[in-house]
């Protein structure tokens, strides 16, 4: 398990993590999310050990990553955004290299990196130089290491960054694998992805916990806005008239598509408007031709919970610029 509490880091005045608690279940893969400067990376590369926080605490598997850096460590596996490899060692000199850093036994270290090469596909390129692989396989080359020493928690950063959509979906597929024995957390700008692989998800915002749960339960405590599409066959003034006598339409957009006259409804509060939609289309004369109602996305909640594209932005470049401070 992985326990987050109170946890804050600044940089001068600037907060890039601001009293952030949360916890992650042992056996649950969850997916972290944040608009660019929110806070993901430094808060993982703190829970890594790699940063030390300003103030607040961080136990992994009942390890202190403060008072007990090394218990803790060695129950984790890492994957920064960018991928710690050296380009001039081979895959497989790079991956000893790793375990004897991670003080795996001697005897041991064989085996452990054939583990790790045979879940990334790496045999083909065990010999080869880091410097001469691609952007992909390097990534693939991070993974590996992170696997190293078989940890009972992994925190991956941006872990399909740079692969191929046939590479993604064997990633996809390992992370499910070790999420049936493994505590996983990761980040991901691809939200369909952590739909699809993470049992729950944290959101942040400012450096803030702005959300946690399924994707079920997110979608219960936003807006719960319901998106109705039809086609219909008619005007668009009969449609739109009609459309606007309909009970529980909030939003109505009417637009013409390929000859077709389309609108989108939307509906506040997920209230079902498909019988009243199809009854005063029918009252105006106004056939269907398709009807389809969308839910709220991920992309739809992360977006009404992190806040304008204008306010990301702004905080993407103070916090850019606290890091460029930093590192002068």
């Amino acid at each position: 398990m992985i326990e987050v509490k109170h946890l804050s880091k600044f940089y001068g005045e600037h907060a890039a993590v601001d009293d952030l608690s949360f916890e992650v279940e042992d056996g649950t893969i969850y997916g972290f999310l944040g608009a660019n400067g929110a806070g993901k990376t430094t808060t993982m590369n703190i829970m890594a050990g790699y940063l030390a926080p300003s103030d607040g605490e961080v136990m992994i598997n009942g390890y202190s990553i403060l008072e007990e850096p090394e218990k803790a460590k060695k129950t984790i596996g890492y994957l920064p955004e960018i991928p710690p490899v050296y380009p001039d060692m081979t895959v497989y000199e790079y991956l000893a290299f790793a375990s004897a850093l991670k003080k795996i036994p001697p005897k041991e270290r064989e085996n452990q990196i054939d583990l790790a090469v045979g879940a990334l596909e790496l045999g083909g390129v065990s010999d080869r130089l880091i410097r001469n692989l691609s952007k992909g396989y390097r990534q693939r080359v991070g993974f590996a290491q992170a696997l190293l020493g078989e940890p009972e928690t992994l925190i991956l950063d941006e872990p399909t960054v740079g692969l191929d959509p046939r590479q993604i979906i064997e990633i996809r597929d390992l992370i499910r694998e070790l999420g049936r024995s493994h505590t996983v957390i990761l980040s991901s700008h691809i939200l369909s992805e952590v739909s699809e692989v993470c049992d729950r998800v944290l959101i942040i915002k400012n450096g803030r916990l702005a959300a946690c749960g399924t994707p079920a339960e997110l979608a219960a405590q936003s807006s719960g806005r319901t998106t109705l599409f039809l086609r219909a066959d008619g005007s668009e003034e009969a449609v739109r008239l009609a459309l606007g006598k309909a009970r529980g339409t909030a939003e109505i957009s009417v637009y013409r598509d390929r000859g077709e006259v389309c609108a989108d409804i939307r509906a506040d509060g997920g209230e079902d408007i498909r019988r009243d939609v199809s009854r005063a289309l029918f009252d105006a004369g106004c056939l269907i031709l398709e009807m389809r109602t969308e839910k709220e996305s991920l992309e739809d909640i992360f977006l009404e919970l992190t806040g304008s594209e204008e306010e990301r932005e702004d905080f993407e470049t103070e916090d850019a610029g606290v890091q460029e401070e930093d590192l002068s």
